[in-house]
């Protein structure tokens, strides 16, 4: 069945697998840590976040293996697997706020594809979106260092592999109605400025 998929079709698919366990880990560490161990599982997550990296970035994946090799060495692999979020909030930092310093942000870009002639309004409001996700992705990298750190293994996996998603949707739905009402704003504002010429002319 899967080998009468196209090459690039298993790759995508293969993709999407490790997008969706990289979604629910900590869900996938809950059930499997009590069965196989820590260590185990701290090499399936290197390997996956080796093979993840851009192919021009590779070679900087071999730095985890001394990193598996200490974590394992101290007994603390399993803080290893539970800092996992913590480093996807702080790369998804990283990644937005880059373009707080050197425009245009990714959420302008994204805008750019269905509207390439962005207003300047639109192009404030993208910054301002920028920014408030920027601030979620710093307390929701800090909660989740709390949990890895001080909260038992259910509380941790709950939040970072349930609770943080219906945050993420209450963003995105929020985000959403927000963005239709400050356009039907700015529409009702051409609207008035067209009748206004409209009437001087």
């Amino acid at each position: 069945m899967i080998s009468s998929i196209p090459p690039h079709g298993r790759n995508r698919l293969l993709w999407l697998a490790v997008a969706i366990i990289g979604l629910v880990w900590p869900l996938v560490v809950h059930f499997l840590l009590p069965h196989y161990g820590a260590w185990p599982l701290l090499m399936v997550l290197a390997a996956a976040a080796w093979w993840r990296l851009p192919s021009a970035q590779r070679r900087w994946g071999w730095s985890l293996v001394p990193l598996v090799l200490l974590l394992t060495a101290t007994g603390s692999a399993e803080l290893g697997l539970r800092l996992w979020p913590v480093v996807v909030n702080v790369a998804l930092l990283l990644l937005f706020s880059h373009g707080l310093r050197h425009p245009p942000t990714l959420i302008e870009r994204f805008a750019r594809r269905q509207e390439p002639d962005l207003p300047p309004h639109a192009v404030r409001y993208t910054r301002r979106v920028t920014q408030a996700w920027c601030i979620f992705f710093a307390l929701n990298g800090a909660i989740a260092l709390f949990t890895a750190i001080f909260a038992d293994l259910d509380v941790w996996a709950w939040y970072n592999g349930g609770i943080v998603y219906g945050l993420m949707l209450a963003m995105f739905a929020g985000e959403w109605c927000l963005r239709q009402r400050i356009r039907r704003r700015a529409e009702a504002a051409m609207r008035q400025q067209g009748e206004a010429r409209h009437d001087v002319s």
